[in-house]
């Protein structure tokens, strides 16, 4: 029997850390949606990195760069993180720099899984067939709000946890996922009104950026699974 296990914050990442498992960034609004997008649209490999000053070097070496903070595009950016901005005629063919607040950051300190996925409610089912097909522990780590707990992250890793529980294939002992899974029942019959809660859907709203909302809690439009390799990310292989 594997285990899910569910890490609400980056800064709790070295107390569920786990070599063995399957790790599931998710960053719902927007970063985690934005690169399901870019694959679904074509995209090459999107390089994730940590700092604003690494995506000016990359910017320098000719790559095309996405980099946001709080939200807003930077100005040496040739555009921000809305999964809108990734069309097929920005990103097909394409390798990608990308940084942003928080789901950059959450990629990169995942490395240290087995193996580490791009979450998101676009790919929810694609990602629950790989967890059971593995026979390997999953954590979700949300990538939260400058290492705070967010709603719409948690309901994605409820949403994950529900599911993988159902197969009888998979355990918990975790509060984090228990609770998840319970936020989760409570908020599934209109997720779009229980994330008019969440603090990110008033900060985009407030910089006229919430027009995604209904979109990135939209599921299954793809079967693609990014997957980390080396320091980007490609498309899973063999799994669409």
């Amino acid at each position: 029997m594997s285990k899910i296990e569910v890490c609400f914050s980056p800064a709790l990442y070295p107390y569920f850390e786990n070599r063995e498992a399957i790790v599931v960034v998710t960053d719902v609004l927007r970063a985690s949606s934005a690169i399901c997008t870019a694959f679904m649209n074509g995209v090459e490999r999107i390089i994730p990195v940590r700092t604003l000053e690494e995506a000016k070097e990359w910017k320098a070496k000719g790559y095309k760069v996405a980099a946001e903070r709080d939200g807003i595009v930077k100005d040496f950016a040739d555009f921000g993180n809305s999964p809108f901005n990734f069309t097929p005629e920005r990103v097909k063919f394409q390798n990608i720099v990308y940084s942003t607040t928080n789901g950059t950051q959450a990629v990169q300190l995942a490395s240290s899984g087995y193996k580490v996925l791009i979450g998101a409610f676009l790919n929810l089912t694609a990602l629950c067939d790989y967890a059971v097909e593995s026979s390997r522990d999953v954590l979700v780590l949300c990538a939260g709000w400058k290492n705070k707990f967010n709603l719409e992250d948690t309901l994605f890793a409820g949403a994950m946890t529900d599911r993988l529980l159902k197969t009888g294939k998979f355990d918990t002992v975790c509060d984090s996922a228990i609770a998840s899974s319970d936020l989760w029942r409570i908020a599934e019959s209109d997720v779009i009104g229980y994330v008019d809660k969440a603090a990110q859907r008033h900060r985009l709203q407030k910089n006229g950026l919430d027009d995604v909302i209904e979109y990135c809690l939209t599921h299954d439009l793809t079967r693609i699974i990014p997957v980390l390799e080396n320091d980007y990310l490609i498309k899973l292989e063999g799994f669409e």
